[in-house]
């Protein structure tokens, strides 16, 4: 008998037949003997369709009554699911976040969990209950409703997980695992049946919608065994794990992640000297906006060029903010930007033991005539801008390139 938090997304309870096959599936996970903690999410599109019915209200929602509206979805997914399971004879029980104590800080839609009182989950696990969590939600600790953000149920599902010291923390959903890359885009992505944690954290983070980028982050610090799997078709998933867990030999490249909502920007004429990049991406921070790759070029004549890269959502305030606060103050030239580029990353532990990946990487771009507008590197990973035209053909070529289509990719010549 096991411990197991499992997440249902959206997907997998998108209609009331969805969540008749979702209950049939916890029941024969019960009947197996095993204790169950289920978090679900909004049925598909309905959490689209709030925020659409608060900016029909309201431009900008508040942050706040955003919450209260929001928080319904995944309201209305717990209810039903605990009233199909009653219905196979299984005693359930539904809680939205505040109900379990899932405590957050301040942050209206995109809160951070601080704490979860466990006490009545584990009464009801003692009592033989399948307990349901609304996923996405949690109140700070003046009792206000907050929600985590897109994706949020996943990090609901991990926090359970971690703090119940569960067995294993499975997320459902569309697709039966995770793939090299997106085979939409490339139909030869191959499913992989382990990932580390510090590759799956990094393909999170570069584009992958598989798994919210902060799951990864929990499950990676609190040691939480995690597996993605199908709702809709048997099979053993994905499981994400530490690589001292894993083969010796790692395959040089696990999957190649990509991104169309980005933007690029560019200040023109910055004055070269000590405080700049603070000067021009403070007000940035302070505006609450992500920055993602970051290029400042050599300097010349006493000036220089600084370009980075933020969400295509934030692009027009963000140069709003730059001509407006930071041109005059600074007196550099001019801002300028696209929103028609693409960010592509080649991610993989096993980049640590062979050189010539990034070479590799940039030779098989050129071939295609795919010129690279900026580059980004860490240990495990390297990512390039391009425009957005070429995504699609660069992803392709170098999933080709580093035989991410074969099952054993480690002797794969590096060049």
């Amino acid at each position: 008998m096991a411990l197991l938090v499992q997440k249902y997304g959206g997907t997998s309870v998108g209609s009331t037949e969805r969540i008749k096959h979702v209950a049939h599936q916890i029941a024969q996970f019960q009947q197996q003997g095993h204790q169950l903690i289920i978090v679900v999410s909004a049925m598909k599109g309905e959490t689209s369709r709030l925020v659409t019915l608060a900016q029909e209200i309201q431009a900008r929602p508040n942050s706040r009554e955003l919450d209260v509206v929001l928080a319904t979805g995944e309201q209305v997914t717990i209810g039903l699911l605990a009233m199909a399971l009653h219905d196979l004879g299984i005693h359930a029980k539904s809680y939205t976040g505040p109900q379990v104590s899932i405590t957050t800080d301040s942050a209206h839609t995109k809160a951070r969990i601080l704490k979860i009182d466990t006490d009545r989950l584990h009464a009801d696990l003692a009592a033989g209950h399948v307990v349901i969590v609304a996923g996405f939600q949690g109140r700070d600790e003046a009792g206000d409703i907050t929600t985590l953000g897109r994706g949020g149920s996943d990090t609901t599902a991990v926090a359970l997980a971690a703090v119940l010291e569960a067995d294993e923390c499975q997320i459902y959903t569309d697709v039966d695992g995770i793939y090299t890359t997106d085979p939409r885009v490339v139909p030869e992505a191959r499913k992989l049946d382990t990932i580390t944690f510090e590759e799956m954290l990094e393909m999170a983070s570069l584009g992958s919608k598989v798994l919210q980028i902060r799951s990864v982050e929990f499950a990676g610090k609190y040691k939480v065994k995690l597996r993605v799997l199908s709702s809709f078709e048997a099979g053993e998933g994905t499981l994400i794990t530490f690589e001292e867990d894993n083969k010796m030999e790692q395959p040089i490249i696990s999957g190649i992640a990509f991104n169309r909502d980005e933007s690029k920007i560019t200040v023109v004429g910055v004055p070269d000297h000590p405080g700049i990049a603070y000067q021009i991406l403070g007000p940035i921070a302070e505006a609450s906006i992500d920055v993602d790759m970051i290029i400042q070029n050599i300097g010349h004549d006493g000036t220089t060029d600084f370009s980075f890269t933020v969400n295509r959502n934030e692009y027009t305030r963000a140069i709003e903010i730059l001509k407006k606060q930071v041109l005059p103050h600074i007196g550099a030239r001019d801002v300028i930007g696209g929103e028609k580029i693409a960010k592509i990353s080649v991610i993989g532990v096993g980049m640590r033991s062979y050189a010539g990946i990034a070479s590799r990487m940039f030779r098989v771009l050129a071939e295609e005539g795919i010129n690279i507008r900026m580059i980004s590197t860490s240990e495990i990973k390297i990512s390039v801008v391009v425009d957005e035209k070429y995504m699609e053909l660069a992803v392709r070529v170098l999933h080709k390139a580093f035989d991410l289509d074969q099952i054993n990719n480690v002797e794969a010549k590096t060049c």
